[in-house]
């Protein structure tokens, strides 16, 4: 009994002492947090920077502090990736490597994902119960977000009429199908597509009408994720409501189409998703470079992954 008793000792202190060694060890491979200098950071009122500053720069920002806990591997690979992560998808220190447009936009994704609780995340908010954005900060945040200056310039309160065709310019010449510098094309069809949503946003009351083509609308009828290649979605999208002196309400100006088509090995590094966005009546493609979409992707990634990376698929 004795010299079993024994063996089981000696077991016992081996396992312990392996465990520490290669805890030790461990700690030979542990990334290190590293903080570039920041370029130029978000210009925002003190309160908006207040906020940023305590639920988002741990991971969104060249100025990380992990707590000591966070140094430590294996914790430290998970707060590696996070930081990683959150500063590719968006960077408050590096804020003006971001057109106007795009800040205005990750600005407002990150109030629906707040406001949806996705951010912060949920294992850093257990651990940093200060970072968890009260209601009253969030009201902040929205107050900001549509006070930018540069959000109502589509808008305006009469809706503007497409112009005649420029001096020799035909029927066929004007009906050229852009296409997005990712090789995504417009769909001039889509009209005939079936309509799965309706919606708006509460960030200026834009007002959107989303169409699926016949894969997609099968696809979601028959509830089958992921969505097979060759579904197409398309979302048109109208500025704010106007609301005439009978109360009857109308979409403000056409403002832009925005497009995702499945095509898993063509767009594998965008989740198999291929985004395009034409602005204005000349449906003028978005983005400089093909590399416009990962920040689409980002924010798909963020707030639907549970739905294929899809806003809007229709509930039963």
């Amino acid at each position: 009994m004795k010299k079993t008793r024994s063996i089981a000792y000696c077991r016992t202190l081996l396992i312990i002492g392996v465990l520490v060694v290669g805890f030790v060890l461990l700690q030979f491979t542990s990334p290190v947090i590293v903080n570039p200098p920041a370029t130029k950071e978000i210009s925002a009122p003190e309160e908006v920077s207040r906020i940023l500053k305590q639920s988002c720069y741990d991971c969104h920002s060249n100025a990380a502090n992990p707590a000591w806990y966070g140094r430590i591997a294996p914790v430290s690979f998970l707060v590696d990736h996070d930081i990683n992560e959150g500063r590719s998808r968006f960077n408050f220190s590096e804020w003006d490597k971001n057109p106007p447009v795009v800040q205005e936009l990750l600005l407002w994704e990150m109030v629906n994902a707040i406001e949806q609780g996705k951010m912060p995340l949920a294992r850093y908010s257990l651990l940093h119960n200060g970072a968890r954005v009260s209601a009253a900060d969030l009201a902040i945040l929205k107050k900001y977000v549509n006070s930018l200056p540069g959000r109502h310039k589509v808008d305006t309160a009469r809706i503007i009429k497409p112009t005649a065709l420029p001096v020799g310019e035909t029927d066929a010449e004007a009906s050229r199908i852009p296409v997005s510098p990712n090789g995504v094309p417009y769909y001039p069809d889509y009209k005939n597509w079936r309509i799965i949503s309706i919606t708006d946003k509460y960030d200026g009351g834009s007002m959107r009408v989303v169409y699926a083509n016949d894969i997609m609308y099968s696809a979601i009828k028959s509830n089958k994720m992921p969505f097979p290649d060759g579904s197409k979605m398309v979302k048109a999208v109208w500025g704010k409501q106007q609301q005439d002196s009978d109360g009857i309400v109308r979409p403000g100006n056409f403002q832009n189409v925005q497009v995702m088509v499945k095509d898993s090995r063509k767009y594998a590094a965008t989740e198999g998703w291929g985004f395009a966005k034409f602005d204005g009546l000349a449906l003028k493609p978005y983005g400089k470079t093909a590399i416009f979409d990962r920040t689409c992707i980002n924010c798909h990634r963020l707030l639907a992954p549970e739905n294929d990376f899809v806003f809007n698929v229709p509930t039963k």
